[in-house]
């Protein structure tokens, strides 16, 4: 079970903090949606649960143990907005061996089985492969890892609606095995396999039901703008 008590950002350089006395838990096989407009704070929080930054004040916890931003990096797994444009490996099995030479076939097989790319050839290049493809790639970089929580930024931004569905579908069975915390601008095609949802407007965050969220959509169908990341 993940937890955020009172969590805020505040870079010296900004007039107000990025993240304001944020709270928030995941429990495990759950998958959490936050949704927010750009410059909401997203990218920042999932920065800070993947310890790639620290919190201005206030804790995070996995079950009891306090964590640091150390023990976040090993604990986590970070999925960016558009992966695809960090691959650096000329073939998968180069992309999902960067930083782990000592991989085993069977580990590598076993992270291509769970998203679906065990039936490709390990020789093949990232930037031969589909948009949804290139996203499962991304996801089994993550999982040679062997994190407990998944984070994912935007995880459909920019696919069609056929590897947009291909990509959902992907999530809720990882959810199955893994903790999952997911930030988008759009809700409406993640709402379904949500456990639990929070809105995020100027660093604040609020939770709100999946029947409320779901209300929203059908009566709006307006969806936050897709705009670059914080």
């Amino acid at each position: 079970m993940l937890y955020l008590r009172d969590l805020t950002y505040h870079p010296p350089a900004c007039h107000t903090p990025i993240l304001k006395s944020v709270n928030l838990q995941v429990a495990p096989q759950q998958l959490g949606l936050v949704i927010g407009p750009s410059g909401s704070g997203k990218s920042t929080l999932l920065e800070i649960l993947a310890g790639l930054a620290a919190p201005t004040t206030g804790k995070v916890f996995w079950r009891e143990q306090e964590l640091t931003p150390m023990h976040l990096e090993q604990l986590s797994g970070l999925v960016f907005q558009f992966p695809e444009r960090h691959f650096c490996g000329s073939t998968i099995l180069e992309e999902l061996r960067l930083g782990h030479p000592e991989l085993t076939r069977d580990r590598i097989t076993e992270a291509l089985t769970e998203v679906g790319l065990a039936h490709l050839p390990s020789s093949t290049a990232p930037h031969a492969l589909s948009g949804g493809q290139q996203r499962r790639l991304a996801l089994a970089v993550q999982l040679i890892r062997q994190p407990h929580l998944l984070l994912l930024d935007e995880p459909t931004a920019g696919l069609d609606w056929s590897m947009r569905q291909q990509v959902v579908g992907l999530l809720a069975k990882l959810k199955n095995h893994w903790s999952l915390l997911v930030v988008s601008h759009d809700a409406s095609e993640l709402i379904n396999i949500a456990d639990h949802c929070w809105t995020l407007h100027q660093g604040e965050l609020t939770p709100i039901s999946l029947a409320e969220l779901r209300a929203k959509n059908q009566r709006s169908q307006v969806f936050l703008p897709e705009q670059p990341s914080q």
